[in-house]
């Protein structure tokens, strides 16, 4: 790629307002120090655009990510959003349909001096991001609940062949760049023999292709044990939809909590940096938000790029801010209250910027 990266900046609904900059703060100043050429572009999304625009998707706003390679996304406070107003929707689920970003990935590490339940924990699970359970996304046009009758839901579940084989081969490949290089599909095909029984069947396909990773097979009921009993044991995880949405958050209370917990949904062409945690409006602009893990999500992201465009600095300065981050959260000097800290949202973003700059 001979121009530069272009990226957007959304900064979302409440506490995303501060952890966002903060966010944008880091990757500025790894890729500065990489040389890595990004053009940042800012987009509005959320509350603060239906305030200011009068929808929570803007017209014009796919237009312009439409143009771009890839953004970070601040939390969606969207259950505070006006109801039964056309105009006030939850804009997240359309994002990941829209540019299909069917592999959500969200790694969970423990960190030495961060209180947290378990050690030397170091696992990725991969998600998928657009089928499964979630009503909003996995029907074309319509809603995946319905109620027949007044004592009487019905949801659907959907699973595909294209959908499993994809987020499959996402978890191989993102196995293929760690130490251990182990994948673990996570089913229930005793049960669900066609949906699960579809999920694991392609999974074992694109298995085959990997002969350089082990693969496994966990029933969900066992890994939900497993995982709470001995994280430390799992490498990558891939599942569907529901299940991967419910044990990341599991294994992220492992290691310290949803501060820690970074995200990214990546499709064939774009990306999106969005950490797991909600917005947090208990918490809104009282400057204690823990940065992390959207900062670590724009890591993710720049790492994407790189490996996407082979953008040598782009790789650079996702390792930088890796570094950086881990050396911060390590010192245990500027760190945020849920970390055992004492400081603000900023300090914390300032300390990860400078150690960018002494790295």
């Amino acid at each position: 790629m001979i121009r530069p990266l272009r990226i957007g900046i959304l900064e979302g609904d409440d506490i995303g307002l501060e952890v966002v900059p903060e966010t944008i703060k880091v990757m500025r100043a790894a890729a500065a120090k990489a040389g890595c050429a990004i053009d940042w572009h800012p987009v509005p999304i959320g509350k603060k655009a239906f305030e200011e625009l009068g929808n929570t998707l803007p017209t014009g706003t796919l237009d312009k990510l439409d143009t771009l390679d890839g953004w970070v996304l601040g939390p969606i406070g969207h259950q505070a959003y006006p109801k039964n107003n056309p105009n006030s929707i939850n804009p997240h689920p359309i994002l990941r349909r829209h540019y299909d970003l069917f592999a959500n990935i969200r790694p969970s590490k423990s960190y030495p001096g961060i209180p947290c339940i378990y050690k030397d924990v170091d696992l990725i699970l991969v998600r998928e991001n657009n089928e499964g359970f979630p009503p909003d996304r996995n029907v074309h046009l319509g809603y995946g609940e319905f109620r027949p009758s007044p004592d009487m839901t019905i949801g659907i579940r959907v699973i595909t062949r294209q959908g499993s084989q994809k987020v499959a081969r996402a978890a191989f490949d993102i196995a293929r760049t760690r130490q251990r290089k182990i994948v673990t599909a996570v089913h229930k095909d005793t049960v669900f023999k066609l949906a699960c029984g579809m999920f694991a069947e392609e999974c074992r396909k694109v298995a085959k292709e990997y002969p350089d990773v082990t693969f496994n097979e966990v029933l969900v009921d066992t890994m939900a044990a497993k995982l709470i009993m001995k994280p430390q044991q799992f490498d990558v995880i891939v599942t569907t939809n529901t299940f991967g949405d419910i044990l990341s958050d599991a294994a992220s209370a492992l290691v310290g909590g949803l501060g820690l917990a970074p995200g990214l949904s990546a499709g064939p062409d774009r990306a999106m940096a969005q950490a797991t945690h909600g917005s947090a409006p208990d918490i809104a602009g009282k400057g204690i938000a823990n940065p992390y893990a959207m900062i670590m999500s724009g890591q993710m992201l720049l790492q994407w790029l790189g490996r996407k465009h082979k953008v040598e600095a782009a790789l650079q300065a996702a390792e930088l801010m890796e570094r950086a981050t881990e050396a911060v959260v390590k010192a245990g000097k500027v760190l945020t209250a849920d970390m055992g800290g004492r400081a603000s949202t900023r300090e914390m973003g300032d300390a990860i910027a400078d150690a960018v700059g002494d790295s």
